[in-house]
């Protein structure tokens, strides 16, 4: 035994520090090696939309509704399992909503509660008694402990059991304990959850999806570029703040802004009433069809345009202090004919749709005005200054990152960017060439660094690279040849609006390019998968999220709204568990309030996209790979003890 392996078994002796200690935990991991592996869910580009997440969440896709059918078979009719289903998913509405319309109280707590256990059982059988423990309320702890150890056919302890429920009944806790059950078996329906990118940007409340995601008690996320801009807008990076403040007033959604955040936009608006008082903005019309009152959606509009051309400009700077990011061709304020009302891009001449540019001069058209200025500092103020907004980009940094490799799975929000030969596309990132995974890494170093490193220089250029992730062609995040928001306000010609996707898509279902991208990854193609989200999946015209044999699977079904015509859907999620691999395409959520009062819940299809052979058991998964490699530590502690290497401490 060297040196550093006896210090080490030395460490590892304070924790256990007897053979019979050392033991015990050999006993006990190789027996967690032998359970069924944990449920993982997977879901991507949430996009704000708060209340199809949270119920798919509170459902598991419907998972849980599977748990009550499990546990009660043809026991409980249709309805009853529905009303059960709707309790557990809004345990404290829909008990408001019944005990307002039921004479007998006692009598409905009576049944339900050992329903509620009875579903609690079947969602705990795959883990073992501590992990459950671990998971219970401190307040019911013991008591559902108890509950849950019953034994259908024991008769020895009946009474016993029927005590607790009617005690707990008659000290007015029958409620709490109903929704302590019901979120300990959403807790255990969902064992991991992977967000694939894209919480935020287009719905009204991913500061909500942040709330509740901080919450969860086992979880990674993969930044997409829609978050990313919002880690970069609360660093103050101006190109950032100009895209989500722009963003936020084209989809109606300022209140995200000053409500959730608290970020001022007075001065915004206030500016722009007076810049733009003149201007119908006919490029500048709302998206989604948000519903507000005419003089905010007016306002609205007014402000997006003020946005839109600050935007251009900071942009502007950003490319001409950063000429590596090659995007010199994005510079389109300087192309415009404003005497004639065209624009040049691309060598194509063509009309604008808004001639109108008070703000814009044309000797030097990416100055900012006086005005523009203040709004801009102003904004920067209030982003970096915002606690809220600060406290969910350090979640974002400490719970995420721009890949994952988790139980053979690669999960990346969009694309490893290619070639039109379907080879990596090497990027330079600050001088450094670098492709495929070593891109992801050098590009996710600059993004810890923005926010962390002790050299302004190195937090500046990491600021930038993350404006450059948002919208640049060799950002694995954008995947596109150009971010064509000048384009798409100004001009009405298809052909100039066109955003060429990355190669990447087009090489889903070939082997031999996916082959080369999980090798670059060190994963094995035949038993690795890719899951990622980004370009939404036209279920509508055909178009299937399972590619190249089912080794890569595209999960952006349209949770967003503005999406759904487009895909058909509203959203997939897929599962994975012990059987395999199940996608679920969801249809659009009423409103909550309808799943309770109506029990209504989402339809989702379910799709059966992977059957493995011999269920997949913790010692198949990262964790088991972990817990061999505690165990082989422990039983070299064993011997050390058993050959007097080391000395028991107690």
């Amino acid at each position: 035994m060297d040196k550093a392996q006896r210090r080490y078994l030395e460490l590892l002796s304070r924790s256990f520090p007897t053979a019979a200690k050392a033991s015990a935990e050999i006993i006990n991991l190789s027996a967690i090696l032998n359970l069924p592996k944990g449920t993982e869910f997977f879901a991507s580009d949430i996009h704000g939309e708060y209340g199809a997440f949270s119920h798919i969440l509170r459902n598991a896709s419907g998972s849980i509704r599977l748990k009550i059918d499990d546990a009660f078979g043809d026991e409980l009719s249709p309805e009853e399992k529905r009303s059960l289903a709707t309790l557990i998913y809004y345990p404290r509405e829909k008990m408001e909503l019944v005990l307002s319309q039921t004479d007998d109280a006692q009598e409905w707590y009576a049944v339900t509660l050992p329903r509620l256990v009875a579903v609690c059982k079947r969602a705990a059988r795959k883990y073992t008694r501590s992990r459950v423990r671990r998971a219970l309320p401190a307040d019911f702890a013991y008591i559902i402990e108890e509950l849950m150890t019953e034994k259908s056919d024991g008769v020895d302890k009946r009474a016993y059991y029927a005590a607790i429920i009617d005690a707990v009944i008659r000290t007015g806790r029958g409620g709490a304990l109903i929704e302590a059950l019901c979120l300990l078996i959403q807790h255990l329906a969902i064992d991991r959850l992977h967000i694939v990118g894209d919480i935020y940007d287009r719905g009204p409340y991913p500061h909500v999806i942040m709330d509740t995601l901080m919450g969860q008690h086992s979880l990674d996320i993969q930044w997409g570029n829609h978050d990313l801009v919002w880690m970069g807008a609360s660093l103050g990076q101006r190109g950032c703040i100009a895209h989500v403040v722009r963003n936020c007033a084209r989809y109606g959604n300022l209140s995200i802004l000053e409500d959730a955040y608290g970020i001022n936009v007075l001065p915004l608006a206030s500016f722009a009433r007076e810049a733009y008082a003149e201007d119908p903005c006919v490029a500048f019309g709302l998206k989604g069809s948000p519903d507000l009152p005419p003089q905010e959606l007016e306002l609205n509009v007014k402000i997006q345009k003020a946005m839109a051309i600050i935007q251009f400009k900071v942009e502007a700077r950003l490319i001409d202090e950063n000429p590596g990011f090659g995007l010199e061709s994005r510079k389109l304020l300087d192309k415009i004919d404003f005497a004639r009302g065209t624009v040049v891009v691309d060598g194509v001449e063509y009309a604008l749709t808004d001639t109108v540019f008070p703000t814009v001069d044309p000797a030097d058209p990416y100055r900012l005005t006086p005005e523009e200025e203040e709004v801009m500092c102003r904004l920067e103020q209030a982003f970096t200054g915002c606690e809220k907004l600060q406290r969910h980009m350090r979640f974002f940094l400490e719970a995420g990152s721009l890949y994952k490799v988790h139980n053979s799975n690669l999960l990346f929000h969009a694309c490893v960017p290619l070639n039109d030969d379907g080879s990596l596309k090497e990027v330079d990132v600050f001088g450094e060439r670098c492709k495929g995974r070593a891109l992801y890494d050098v590009m996710e170093r600059w993004v810890r660094a923005a926010f962390n490193s002790p050299d302004p220089e190195e937090r500046k250029r990491g600021r930038d690279l993350m404006w450059y992730m948002w919208l640049g062609e060799g950002s694995p995040l954008f995947a596109k040849s150009k971010m064509a928001t000048f384009e798409l306000y100004l001009i009405a010609e298809k052909e100039a609006r066109k955003e060429v996707k990355n190669p990447f898509y087009t090489y889903l279902d070939d082997e031999r390019v996916m082959r080369g991208v999980f090798a670059d990854f060190g994963l094995d193609f035949e038993t690795s998968r890719i899951v990622c989200g980004h370009v939404p999946v036209k279920v509508k015209d055909g178009e299937d999220p399972v590619k190249c044999g089912g080794h890569v699977l595209t999960i952006d079904g349209g949770f967003s709204r503005a999406y759904q015509p487009t895909t058909g859907i509203a959203g997939y999620t897929l599962i994975s568990n012990s059987y395999g691999f199940v996608l679920a395409a969801h249809e659009p959520l009423e409103s909550a309030r309808a799943a309770v009062e109506r029990e209504l819940d989402i339809h989702s299809s379910r799709r059966v996209v992977e059957r493995v052979e011999r269920r997949t058991l913790v010692a198949d998964t990262d964790t088991g790979a972990e817990l061999k490699r505690q165990i082989a530590d422990l039983e070299e502690l064993l011997a050390a003890y058993r050959a007097g290497d080391i000395a028991e401490r107690g």
